[in-house]
């Protein structure tokens, strides 16, 4: 397996990378928000389920 990073050999006590320093540019990486999973855009404050209207008048 090679190191998804710089592509030498993975070493075994930084699986899946081959050093520390790799390990640590892949989290910075994450941490920055380069690694993305596709998928739809939604609202960040959205309340309430998609297709489900919020109640107006809750009940207590």
């Amino acid at each position: 397996m090679t190191c998804p990073i710089c592509q030498k050999d993975t070493d075994a006590k930084y699986r899946p990378f081959c050093s520390r320093r790799c390990a640590d540019i892949d989290l910075g990486r994450w941490l920055k928000g380069s690694y993305v999973i596709p998928g739809t855009a939604q609202e960040e404050d959205d309340p309430a389920p998609s297709g489900q209207a919020p109640e107006e008048n809750p009940r207590h």
